[in-house]
C-alpha cells in the first residue's frame, strides 16, 4: 500500500458542491405536482384522540387531503411485525396507527397542499378532540418505578460494598444530565417522488439508507425493487438519523394514497418531537487507598425511557475497563415514562457515563490530595477488565504526558481558588475519555473505467464527517492513483451493503471493504496484464499495481500504465463483503483521549467561558488529520455545550418540551468558544483492522464536560454535579 495518500490532509471532495449549493439535501429535490405535508402534532402527553376536525384546513383552496389515523393505508405494522435496524426492545412507534397519544407532540395527522406555506397554516386550522389522561415525564418524581434495563452488563468483580467500606477514603456522589436534542443544522425531510407503476424514489435524511428502504418496505408491505432511498448529502445528524423518523411513512403513505409525489419537512419546533439523549441519573460509591489507589467502585445509573420501548445504552460499562478495579459493580436501570423513546446521540452512553465517572476521579483526586494526571496514572489499566483481555494498542499514557505538555499543567496552582487575573477566576480541569474501537460487516465495489477512473460505490452516506473524502484516499492508497481520478458513490439504498453510519465504525467497516475491493480489482488488474501477450514482464509473478500502472515489482521500466491496459481489455470490477477479522476476538480496541480545560468564571456574575482546551486523541491510523481534527473540534464545542449550556426545559404539569427552538434551547456560538488544540498521538494498530484506523466521531465529545466540571471547582471550589453548570447552579452551589 502506497502511504503516501493515507494520513494526508485532503481537502473534501465534495467541498465545492456543499459551499456552492451544489449540493441536494433531502428536502431541495424537485418533483412534477409535488405536494408538501405538514405535520400536526399532539398538545397533550398522554389520553386519547376523540376527534380530527380537518374540515376548516380542506375548505382551503390548494388543500388536498388530511392524512391521519381513520383513513390511513394499511400497515404491516398493524400485527407489530416490523423493525428498523438501530429499533430498541419493544414496541416501535407507529405514526397514525390509533387514536392513543403516547407523548406531547406526537404526529396526529397530516396535511397536504400544493405549496409548504398553505400546508403549515391549514395544519394549524384542524382541531383535534382529546380524552387526555394523567401522564408521567419527571424522572425524579419516579425513579422507584425503575426496571433493569435489557443491556448486557459486565458481571460484577470481588465484593465492591465490602472494599468500599473497609477503604481508607470512601466517596458517595450522584450526578444528573438533563435531556439533550441533536439539532443538527439540516432537520429531518423526506421527498417521496412517486413514480409510473407505484415505485417510489425517496431522498431521505438518514444515517442508513438501506435502512429507510428496509423500514419503508416492512411497514407499508412493499418489495424492495420498488423502494429506492438516496441520501447523498446529509446535513449533521448526530445519531437522530439512526432510525427512521416519522416524516418518512408519513410521505411515503400520502404518496402512495394519492399517487403523487409528496415532501414532508420538519419544522425545528418539531426535531424536539422524536429521540434525544435521555436524562440520567447516575449514583458512585468510591474506596481507595490513602494515595488514591482504587479498591472498591459502584456506578449505577437509571435513564428514562418511554413506555413503549426500553432504550438501552452503554452508560455504566465504561466504569469496569477505563481504571484497574478488582471489586466492581454495574447497574443500569430504566424509568418508562410518557415521553418518546431516547435516540443514540454523539457518544451514546459514554458523553454519560464518562461525565459521571470522571467527575468523581476528580473528586478522588481532591480527597487524596493527589494531582488529576497522577491520579489517572496510578490507576491505569493496561487490560479491559470487563472482557479479561488485552488491548490491541493504547496509547493513554502519551495522550496525558503530550496533552499535559501542551497544555502547561505542570504550572497549575494545586488549590482551589488560587488562580486569577482580575475579577475572572480560573480554573484547569481534566479528564480521559475513552471510545469502543467497533467494526461491521460491510461492502464494497471498485471498477475501473477505460479512461482510467476508478469508481468505488458503497450504500453508507456522509453526515459531515468527510465519509468520501476518507474513501477516495483509502481507495487512492490501495491502488496507487491519483485521489482526483476516484469518485466514490454512496448514500444509494441500491449500492452495496453498508452498516449505518455511527459509532466512529464507518472508515474501520466502510474504508475496510473499499481497501478489499479494490485489492481485488488489483489482482484483476495483474492477471489482466499478464494475459497481454506482448507485456513487458519478465516475471509476472511480481507484478503489483502503483503510480496508476502495473509494475514489475521494483522495476518502473516493466510496467504498462492502466489506461493502456484498460483500452486494450476493457473495464475491470470487484465487489467484496468485509467483516472484523479473527485477530480482533483475542483483544479489546478502543480509542482513548485526554482532555486539559481552562476556564474563567467571573466571580460576582457566575458566568462561565472555556478559554483552552486541548484534547490529545489516540485513534490508531488518522486517514485525514484534516477532517479528523473537525471532528474532534466539534466535539469539543458539544462537550462545551453540554457542560454548560445544553438543556430540555420540561414543564411536566403539560408533559412538554418548552424551549423547543433554537433562540431559548441554547447551544454554544462562535463568541462561547476559546482555542482549542488538537493532538493526535501515534498509535499503530495491526489487530483492530487492515486499516489500522479507529475512528474520531465520538471521542471528541467524551470527557470534555467533565473537564469543563472539573476546571470550574478548581476556579471556584464549587462542585456542580447537575449539567449543564447554569448561573443560578453555580451561584448556589456548594
Amino acid at each position: 500500500m502506497n502511504s503516501s495518500r493515507i494520513g494526508q490532509p485532503l481537502d473534501r471532495v465534495d467541498g465545492v458542491a456543499k459551499v456552492t449549493g451544489q449540493a441536494r439535501y433531502a428536502a431541495e429535490y424537485p418533483a412534477d405536482g409535488l405536494l408538501h405535508g405538514s405535520v400536526v402534532c399532539s398538545a397533550i402527553a398522554r389520553g386519547r384522540v376523540r376527534a380530527i376536525d380537518a374540515s376548516a384546513a380542506l375548505a382551503l383552496p390548494g388543500v388536498v387531503w388530511v392524512l391521519t389515523h381513520e383513513n390511513r393505508p394499511v400497515m404491516a405494522g398493524d400485527d407489530e411485525s416490523y423493525e428498523d435496524e438501530d429499533a430498541a426492545d419493544g414496541s416501535p412507534f407507529r405514526p397514525l396507527f390509533d387514536a392513543r397519544v403516547r407523548y406531547s407532540g406526537q404526529p396526529l395527522a397530516l396535511v397536504l397542499a400544493d405549496s409548504p406555506e398553505l400546508a403549515r397554516h391549514a395544519a394549524s386550522l384542524v382541531r383535534v378532540d382529546y380524552q387526555p389522561d394523567e401522564h408521567e415525564t419527571d424522572l425524579r418524581a419516579a425513579l422507584q418505578r425503575a426496571h433493569d434495563a435489557p443491556a448486557e452488563l459486565p458481571e460484577p468483580r470481588g465484593d465492591a460494598d465490602a472494599a468500599i467500606a473497609g477503604a481508607e477514603v470512601q466517596l458517595a456522589l450522584e450526578y444528573e444530565l438533563a435531556n439533550e436534542y441533536h439539532n443538527p443544522m439540516e432537520p429531518h425531510a423526506s421527498t417521496v417522488i412517486y413514480q409510473p407503476g407505484g415505485d417510489l424514489l425517496v431522498h431521505d435524511k438518514t444515517q442508513g439508507p438501506q435502512n429507510s428502504q428496509q423500514y419503508l418496505c416492512n411497514v407499508l408491505n412493499l418489495e424492495p425493487s420498488r423502494v429506492r432511498v438516496l441520501s447523498a448529502f446529509v446535513g449533521g445528524a448526530f445519531g437522530s438519523g439512526l432510525r427512521p423518523q416519522y416524516q418518512l411513512p408519513l410521505a411515503a403513505m400520502a404518496a402512495l394514497t394519492l399517487r403523487r409525489s409528496v415532501r414532508v419537512a420538519l419544522t425545528r419546533q418539531q426535531m424536539f418531537t422524536f429521540g434525544y439523549r435521555p436524562r440520567t441519573v447516575q449514583r458512585l460509591r468510591l474506596g481507595a487507598s490513602a494515595e488514591g489507589k482504587l479498591q472498591g467502585l459502584i456506578h449505577e445509573a437509571i435513564g428514562q425511557t418511554s413506555r413503549f420501548e426500553d432504550f438501552t445504552e452503554q452508560v455504566v460499562p465504561w466504569s469496569g475497563m477505563l481504571y484497574h478495579c478488582d471489586h466492581l459493580r454495574l447497574d443500569y436501570r430504566l424509568t418508562p415514562l410518557d415521553v418518546y423513546t431516547p435516540l443514540d446521540m454523539r457518544a451514546p452512553g459514554a458523553a454519560t457515563g464518562l461525565f459521571a465517572l470522571e467527575s468523581a476521579m476528580d473528586e478522588l483526586a481532591w480527597a487524596t490530595g493527589t494531582d488529576p494526571v497522577q491520579l489517572r496514572l496510578l490507576n491505569y489499566s493496561e487490560t479491559d477488565q470487563n472482557q479479561g483481555k488485552p488491548y490491541s494498542s493504547k496509547e493513554l499514557r502519551a495522550c496525558y504526558r503530550q496533552g499535559a505538555e501542551a497544555f502547561g499543567w505542570s504550572r497549575r496552582s494545586a488549590q482551589p481558588r488560587s488562580m486569577r487575573e482580575g475579577e475572572q477566576l480560573i480554573g484547569w480541569g481534566m479528564a480521559t475519555g475513552v471510545w469502543e474501537a467497533m467494526q461491521k460487516p460491510a461492502s464494497a465495489r471498485a471498477s475501473l473505467s477505460a479512461d482510467g477512473r476508478l469508481i468505488v460505490a458503497s450504500a453508507t452516506c456522509d453526515i459531515g464527517p468527510g465519509t468520501a473524502t476518507a474513501m477516495t484516499q483509502i481507495a487512492a492508497d490501495t491502488l496507487g492513483i491519483d485521489p482526483a481520478r476516484v469518485h466514490f458513490k454512496l448514500g444509494d439504498s441500491t449500492l452495496p451493503t453498508a452498516p449505518l453510519q455511527g459509532g466512529s465504525f464507518t472508515v474501520s467497516s466502510v474504508g475496510s471493504a473499499v481497501r478489499e475491493a479494490c485489492l481485488a480489482l488489483a489482482r484483476r488488474l495483474c492477471e489482466a496484464a499478464r494475459q497481454l501477450p506482448d507485456a513487458p514482464f519478465s516475471d509476472a509473478s511480481q507484478l503489483r499495481c502503483i503510480d496508476g500502472r502495473v509494475q514489475q515489482g521494483d522495476d518502473s521500466q516493466r510496467a504498462i500504465d492502466l489506461q493502456e491496459l484498460l483500452a486494450r481489455h476493457g473495464s475491470l470490477a470487484a465487489e467484496v463483503d468485509a467483516k472484523p477479522g479473527k485477530q480482533r476476538e483475542q483483544v479489546a480496541s478502543a480509542t482513548h483521549s485526554a482532555v486539559f480545560v481552562e476556564v474563567r468564571v467571573d466571580e460576582a456574575l457566575g458566568t462561565v467561558r472555556v478559554s483552552r482546551v486541548v484534547s490529545a486523541i489516540a485513534a490508531g491510523r488518522v486517514v485525514n488529520p484534516k477532517t479528523a481534527r473537525s471532528q474532534i473540534l466539534g466535539g469539543v464545542v458539544w462537550g462545551i455545550g453540554m457542560a454548560l449550556q445544553e438543556e430540555a426545559l420540561i414543564d411536566h404539569r403539560l408533559g412538554r418540551c418548552m424551549n423547543h427552538n433554537l433562540a431559548d434551547y441554547h447551544l454554544p456560538v462562535h463568541a462561547d468558544i476559546g482555542d482549542i488544540e488538537v493532538i493526535f498521538v501515534e498509535e499503530e494498530d495491526a489487530l483492530v483492522n487492515a486499516l489500522g484506523s479507529k475512528g474520531v466521531g465520538e471521542i471528541g465529545i467524551v470527557g470534555v464536560a467533565a473537564a469543563v466540571a472539573n476546571a470550574v471547582y478548581h476556579a471556584t471550589g464549587k462542585r456542580i454535579r447537575q449539567l449543564p453548570i447554569t448561573l443560578d447552579r453555580l451561584l448556589q452551589g456548594e
